[in-house]
């Protein structure tokens, strides 16, 4: 709870004469009354390691006392019997650390006090209708009160100006939770590799690494696992997850671990039947060649799209060597000859979300973020040759992408997700080598 705390003195800190706001995430409805699995909302975790719904965090620094406000739901025994334990307002201050803990069904009566006093609202609206309105209602509510004396928020600011910013540089003890996802992942990689055999459906691959996650600890997939063989591993949001896995394909899984909120993202791709074709070979190569040069711009002071750029080098060269592309490489990138092939950037912060958060440009919104320790991001190039395009048959339906999660250290790149198998020996070894339970 002491990070938690240090976060949100840092926050407090920050909002002078301002107040933030940040509620849970919404419950989502799967279909008709039956609910998506839980999540909380990143930033409110961040600053509080609280994961129930229904609750609003609420940071004032000019209240004093009562800086630190969480509204949630109380403890409720016939909801409980149903839903499971709820933390409960009377426990949550000493449990959380925070100030004040009232029930959520207060904070239209009490928010109001909270905005008086304040010049500045820093809150995310547009996102659930009716917290928009609670929050409105609230600050006419505050507007009224203090006309005569006093002031109430007359300013609107974005929350992420202050906690994006915070959450882009990642503390010792959340690389630490990056790094076991990441390992668990990689459990779930080779369990993967050694259950590949041809025949072997797409939906009972996922299954293996999916089980590999969770008997290991993790508690949830970052994002819906991609499954992709032979000509699907061309799509690159494939999860439908269906297909069959043949000899002489190669299948293409992105698929990573989440544990304790905090993503992993990692894909490799290797032959379904334990062996690179010839093209399949030069194509893997010209990727892994791209990840190792842009895995080395992760360092402190280069801006973030260096890595892309040096990725793109090489995979443009590495086309024109095989001869899926003609001329130069310079021209080749100018007049965007490789996006037949490679369509999409090489990489993303990680963190809470999988996509996470954090501006890719300085304040101008123009120049390139220069990378600092303890940023994260992912290093994912790619190539992608689908059927319709007009290149040698050999090539066509291959497609090859390889991601890790790499910290910026003070040194230099610090890959997190380091040790999962992707040099093509070692993967010719694994793939096929383990036995698959049917029922």
């Amino acid at each position: 709870m002491s990070v938690f705390a240090e976060r949100r003195a840092t926050v407090l800190s920050r909002l002078e004469d301002g107040v933030l706001i940040v509620p849970a995430a919404t419950h989502a409805l799967r279909n008709n009354d039956t609910e998506y699995g839980y999540r909380q909302n990143s930033d409110l975790y961040y600053l509080t390691g609280f994961t129930e719904p229904e609750a609003v965090l609420v940071l004032a620094p000019h209240r004093t006392g009562e800086a630190v406000m969480l509204f949630l739901r109380p403890r409720d025994r016939d909801r409980e019997i149903w839903n499971g334990k709820r933390l409960g307002v009377e426990s949550a201050p000493a449990v959380l650390g925070i100030d004040a803990a009232y029930p959520i069904d207060e904070l239209a009566q009490r928010l109001p006090d909270a905005l008086a006093g304040a010049h500045r609202a820093f809150v995310q609206l547009g996102e659930d209708e009716r917290f928009d309105r609670t929050f409105f209602a609230a600050l006419n509510a505050a507007r009224t009160k203090t006309r005569r004396t006093g002031f109430a928020p007359d300013t609107f600011i974005d929350p992420s100006t202050i906690l994006h910013e915070m959450r882009l540089i990642k503390d010792a003890g959340e690389i630490d939770a990056m790094r076991r996802a990441a390992a668990i992942t990689g459990l779930g990689h080779v369990a993967g590799m050694r259950a590949t055999r041809p025949g072997l459906t797409e939906f009972e691959l996922e299954a293996v690494i999916e089980h590999a996650y969770h008997a290991n600890g993790a508690q949830d997939v970052a994002y819906l696992s991609i499954v992709a063989g032979g000509d699907n591993a061309t799509i690159l949001h494939y999860d439908t997850n269906r297909g069959t896995l043949r000899a002489g394909e190669l299948v293409l899984v992105d698929s990573a671990a989440e544990l304790d909120l905090y993503a992993s993202d990692v894909t490799r791709t290797w032959p379904v039947d334990g062996r690179f074709t010839a093209e399949q070979r030069a194509i893997y190569e010209i990727v892994l060649a791209a990840q190792k040069a842009a895995i080395a711009e992760v360092r402190p002071g280069a801006h973030v799209r260096s890595a892309h750029e040096v990725a793109l080098r090489v995979l443009t060269a590495g086309l024109i060597d095989v001869g899926l592309l003609r001329g130069n490489v310079d021209e080749a990138i100018e007049t965007e000859a490789y996006k037949p092939f490679y369509m999409h950037g090489t990489g993303h912060w990680i963190g809470l979300d999988v996509h996470d958060v954090g501006s890719y440009t300085l304040r101008d919104g123009k120049t390139n973020r220069p990378l600092e320790p303890g940023m994260v991001v992912t290093v994912e190039p790619g190539l992608y040759i689908n059927r319709d395009l007009d290149v040698d048959e050999r090539f066509k339906g291959i497609g090859v992408r390889i991601e890790d999660d790499i910290l910026c250290g003070p040194g230099g790149p610090v890959n997190l997700s380091d040790g999962i198998p992707k040099e093509i020996a070692e993967i010719e070894e694994i793939v096929g080598s383990g036995a698959l339970a049917r029922a």
